[in-house]
């Protein structure tokens, strides 16, 4: 059997994040919807998205890039809320079976107000 290899990144909660007033995280949110968008107009992203009601509160987020591990982790160290220790990328290879998964390109949002448009 063959399989297609891609890279993901879990996008994850540190166990000592800062504490920031409000108004700091509301930009670093805004700030890392920023980043994200870029790498999707650079054609690096298939698949993003939030996680909701995860087993596990501390993770964040799903990335699937269509880059190397190695270039995944230089990227994502450069995310503004990653930088700013709020968020933790974990990046891995993920095997599936050849042709099993396929992405369209889709848009993403660039700002929480516009992830809250719903548009």
């Amino acid at each position: 059997m063959r399989f297609d290899q891609h890279t993901v990144v879990l996008l994850a909660r540190p166990s000592d994040p800062p504490e920031l007033p409000l108004e700091a995280i509301d930009r670093l949110r805004d700030a890392h919807l920023a980043h994200q968008a870029g790498l999707v107009e650079q054609g690096l992203v298939l698949a993003a998205g939030p996680f909701l009601h995860p087993d596990d509160e501390r993770l964040r987020g799903f990335v699937v890039v269509s880059i190397a591990p190695d270039e995944a982790r230089a990227l994502f160290a450069n995310d503004p809320a990653v930088r700013a220790g709020c968020l933790v990328a974990r990046v891995t290879s993920w095997l599936l079976p050849e042709g099993n998964l396929r992405f369209e390109s889709v848009p993403v949002p660039q700002s929480m107000l516009e992830a809250a448009s719903g548009d």
